[in-house]
Parts: C-alpha cells; structure tokens; sequence
C-alpha cells in the first residue's frame, strides 16, 4: 500500500521496525508515506498462531493552529467511522483505530500489491483495452456500493490512480478514504480533490455522486492515453481525444470515457451501474467479456470465506438443501433425511429409507417429500420426521419433486413420469417416458417439461397428455428450464439446446466441450450452466454466444444458482465458486473435502451445500 508525501514536506519521525504498538502490533517495514506520517505493515500478534499483516496508517498532527489541528483530527475520524460502516471485497477492511503517544492510528487490512500510479510508471506501453475495462467495470462495482450505502451515499471524492490499488491477485481496493464524505442533497463542502482528476463541480464545493464518475473517467482516459491530466490544463480531456493517442482502443470504449468525462454532470451516466452496463456492453460488442473473468483472481481469499457451521452425515452428500421456516432439509447416500436448524447446524431429527437419498426435499403445507433410491417416494411431517405416507416405484428414484395443479410429479428409474394426489399418495396418471427419468420437472405456465436417459425432452400438460417430444442425441439428466417462452436444458451429447417452450422447434443449440448434467439457470439475457469439461459458461439467449466462460478443475455437474449480482455453482474438484455473472469474474472460492456434485441453496444470504466429504456446509460470504 503506497501513498505519495507532497512535495516539500519532511516526514516525522517514523517508527521503527520491531516497535509494538499497544501489546498487540509490531511494526515491520514502511510501505508508504502519507501527508501526516507513515502507513506500516505490521503483524497482529492476537493470532500467534498465524501470520496475519495488516496496514498500520498514521497521523501525527503537527500543525501549529488549534483549529486546523482540530480538523485534520476530525477528517481522520471520519475515515475511521466511514470505513467500519463498509463491507465490499474492494475495500480494506478496517479492524483498529486508537491514539498512542499523541500520534493517531487507524489498522486495516493489509492490501499487497501496487496502485496504479506505481503501474504506470513502470509500464513502457500502453495498456490492453480488455484490462482497463476489467479494472474499470471492478471501480464501477465499487463506487455503484459507496453511492448505494446505506443509511446515506458516501462519495470517494479523490479516485485517481494512486488511490486505486492493484492487489496480488490482480484485482481492485480503493484505498485512502481521508476525503470520501456521506452525501447529502443540496450540501455545499470544501474545495477539495486532485487537479485534473476532480470535476468542476468540485471546485466550487458542489460535488454528487456524479463526481466519482467523473474522476473515473479521467483515470480511464489516463490508463489508456498515458497523458497525466495534473499536467493538463482543466477539464481539457476533449482536446486529448483517446484514439489519437492510442488507435488501439475501440470507438465504443472512447465514447463510454467521453461519457464520464461531460463538463455537466447530468450529461453523464445517471450512476455507476449505468456506466457498467455500458462497460459491458462493450466488452461484449468488441470480444473482451470472454476475458474479462480470466483477467482477476478472487477479490476474497479462500480463508476469508469460513463455515457458520458444518454437520457430519454417515456418508456422501450428493443433493441440493431445501429450507423453510428455519430449517434446512438434506439428504445423504448414508439413506437418511435429516432436519437441521438453519442457524446453528443442530440436528432436529432424520429419516431413515432403505437407499441412498439425492433428491431434493419439496416442502409444502408442513410436510417434506422426497425421493430415493430404495424406489420409494416419501411425505414427512416436516415437524416430527415421521412418515405420513410412501408410494413406491419400479425403480430408484433420483429426479427431485415438484407441485403443480394439487399434483406431486416426480420421475423414476422405472421410466415414468408420476403424478401423485399428496392426499391420498394415490396415482393420479403415468407418462411412459421409455427411458428412466433423472430429469427433475420443470413446472411453466401449463405445461411441465422433463427429460430422459434416451435422450427425449416431453412437454406434457397436468392431464399426462405429451403435447410434443424432442430427442437430443444422448441422456438429458438436467432439469430443463424455461424463460421467456425458451425451453433450455443441457444434454450428455454436450449440447445446450433452446426450444420454443410450446413447440419444442428449435431455437439454437450451443457446443460444449463435454456432456452436461447441469441444469441451467436464466437471469437477464444470459443462461449460464456447468459441464462435464470443467468449465461454468454463460451464453447469451438471443444468440447462443458464449458471453463468458469460467475453468474450474473438475467436471461441473451441480446447477448454478443466481442471488444478487452473483452465480454460485459446485463442482467435483470439491469447491464451490462464487463468480459476478455478467462478467464470470471470480469473487471467491470455498473448498471442502471432496466432490460438489449438487447445487447450493440460498436463504438470508446464507448459502447451504453439500458435499462427498460427508459434510454440510452453511457459509456467509
């Protein structure tokens, strides 16, 4: 971590290597010098058992009036205050802030690496367009959350290239928030900032939300031309046209600078999430999104990420959680069905059947169904664990339940599609699908849509009538999924397929490197889905492009799940991988003990999963 000392101006004394600050930090080195004192790395010695570093900023206060003393104080304060209320893996984290010696101190987490100053300066070329745009739609996630924070907008007011950290894994933190400020309407403040980096708004004490903007686009133009705009005559970026100094760089890339670059504010992009999207879109129309995600390690350790708790079952666990009401339903080859409390892990009861369990538990109206593959189909009370009623195939069953129209469909090994009265576990009809039926139903609009080992998709309605068929040319496992009138569903074949959902015509069909037993999952424009060929892809639907694809080092057979702005997916190296998805850039990874092969459920921002490790795991990011 690096900061620069104005020109004139003698440091104070700095601590020395080996001082310990409050029984708790020892000084190491000086990373960095600072307009007030020093930023050191130092080591936390509260965990003696481990080497953990972090960032040791310092203020001395040595100006002779008590009034600018006084503020300098309450602008380092303030720092401190703003950051304890921040959580973004692009923003060090702060964990200390005292006063010793009459010196003031804030500790944060140590960012390894160099700021992009530094970068420059030791670069001899012009940087690729696809990296400028991965740091930039990073410093568009980071600002979009400062300009969303809660209760109030904070604005950083200083983005420049020495404030903007390239970590070890190649990813974006922001760092010296001293002048970032919580941002109220209509509020006039000081006249601060960078020259050439800050809008002229902030000149007259005007600054917005939009002034962020505005500076990331002057370090965007910097990053790409080289000019330093502290060099330039102000707000001058339109006589410096970007192509003309670099004809490298894409037409639409100049235009989304220009953009951020207006003089008026409110000629700008509206917010940090309009301009991302702009950013992608470039990305996308000149080929750059494909490596984006390839650009960045994860932006959170895999150790930051730890368990709020795990359980220990008797054998693998091979299926997808369910939770309701508290508690989380799973279950295990070691032929059981437990009950767990979502919260602590505690045990509340299980359910033992005659074979292995991988269907995922149904619940509904206080009662818990599921299949296994002792050919049974199972209703539990959902508050006791005992059996209210069984209803039994000619085959294991491993496809999940679902409830359309008072029915209970499921399919089996036996190679039917059932649908049972949850009542009375009567058969209401059968579909002979003539293959067995892995294929977890998909329920859409009036239709339900399945697949099977032969390769058959069926469209039925809720009267077991098939409305069309559609082979593929080897054993659709997947649940298919439909959005927008879109059928989509992966097969062994290593085909992503979309079909017309009430037709069954076909749309596109996409190539992958192996067979897929991945369900697909839709959000936006994309369907993003995981392979037998190690990779999580994400296509576009109106054209079956590969927007991103992202290498894991296992074959993909769990099913990707959105929440938020990220894709959560499992794979048999035994990690589950948390990545941005419309870009495919990795956030952080969780490893366990042994292969991920079904899919993660999210409830409160809690992810619960299961792995062959025989473990469940609940983790919050």
């Amino acid at each position: 971590m690096t900061h620069n000392l104005p020109k004139g101006q003698t440091p104070a004394k700095q601590l020395q290597p080996g001082t310990i600050l409050i029984d708790r930090y020892a000084i190491q080195e000086v990373v960095g010098l600072g307009g007030m004192g020093s930023v050191y790395r130092a080591r936390d010695l509260h965990f003696p058992n481990v080497v953990k570093l972090v960032a040791v900023k310092e203020m001395i206060n040595q100006a002779p009036d008590p009034l600018v003393r006084q503020t300098i104080v309450a602008n380092f304060e303030r720092e401190a205050n703003i950051l304890v209320t921040l959580a973004h893996p692009s923003i060090p984290k702060i964990f200390d802030y005292f006063t010793h010696d009459e010196r003031s101190y804030l500790v944060e987490e140590f960012v390894g690496g160099k700021d992009l100053d530094a970068v420059l300066n030791e670069s001899q070329t012009y940087f690729p367009e696809d990296q400028v745009i991965a740091w930039a739609i990073q410093l568009c996630d980071v600002i979009n959350y400062l300009h969303t924070h809660k209760p109030e907008p904070i604005i950083f007011r200083d983005l420049k290239p020495s404030n903007i950290m390239v970590n070890t894994h190649g990813n974006i933190v922001l760092v010296d928030f001293g002048i970032a400020k919580i941002f109220k309407a209509g509020q006039k403040g000081t006249m601060i900032g960078t020259e050439g980096y800050s809008p002229p708004e902030q000149y007259r004490g005007e600054a917005s939300p939009l002034a962020d903007l505005y500076s990331l686009g002057a370090t965007l133009h910097h990053l790409l031309t080289r000019k330093d705009p502290r060099l330039e005559p102000p707000f001058t970026f339109a006589e410096r046209p970007i192509r003309k100094y670099n004809p490298a760089v894409s037409p639409e890339m100049e235009l989304v600078v220009n953009t951020a670059l207006q003089y008026n504010p409110e000629e700008r992009f509206p917010s940090a999430a309009a301009m991302k999207e702009a950013l992608l879109l470039v990305a996308k129309k000149t080929g750059a999104l494909s490596k984006v995600a390839m650009q960045s390690e994860p932006v959170v350790k895999d150790t930051a990420v730890k368990p709020l708790w795990s359980f220990r079952c008797e054998d693998e666990v091979r299926g997808t959680p369910a939770i309701e009401g508290g508690v989380l339903y799973v279950g295990s080859y070691d032929n059981n069905l437990y009950a767990l409390n979502s919260t602590s892990g505690d045990f509340i009861w299980k359910f033992p059947t005659e074979g292995g369990i991988v269907s995922q538990p149904l619940l509904h109206e206080g009662v818990v169904y599921v299949g296994s593959a002792d050919r049974h189909f199972y209703a539990v009370s959902a508050r006791t664990g005992k059996s209210l009623w069984a209803y039994e195939t000619q085959g294991p069953i491993r496809s999940s339940p679902r409830m359309a129209e008072g029915h209970l469909i499921i399919g089996s090994d036996d190679g039917y599609l059932h649908a049972v009265n949850p009542l009375t576990n009567r058969r209401i009809w059968l579909v002979d699908a003539g293959a067995s039926v892995r294929s977890t139903p998909c329920v859409s609009g009036d239709y339900i849509y399945f697949g099977c080992e032969s390769g058959e998709v069926f469209c039925i309605d809720f009267r077991g009538q098939t409305r069309w068929r559609f082979r593929a040319k080897r054993a659709v496992t997947a649940s298919p999924q439909v959005a927008n009138g879109v059928v989509y569903f992966t097969s062994l074949d290593s085909t992503v397929y979309a079909l017309d959902a009430k037709t069954g015509w076909v749309i596109w069909r996409y190539r992958m490197g192996k067979g897929g037993i991945s369900s697909p999952c839709a959000v936006d424009r994309f369907i993003i889905v995981g392979s037998a060929d190690e990779n999580i892809y994400c296509l576009d639907t109106g054209n079956a492009k590969e927007v991103w694809r992202f290498k894991t080092e296992h074959q993909v057979s769990g099913s990707p799940v959105i929440h938020k702005d990220s894709v959560y997916c499992g794979s048999a190296d035994g990690k589950v991988y948390c990545l941005e998805y419309r870009t495919g850039r990795l956030r952080w990874k969780f490893e366990t003990g042994g292969p991920i092969t079904g899919g993660v459920a999210v409830s409160n921002d809690v992810l619960y999963f299961g792995s062959s490790d025989h473990m469940v795991y609940a983790i919050m990011p």
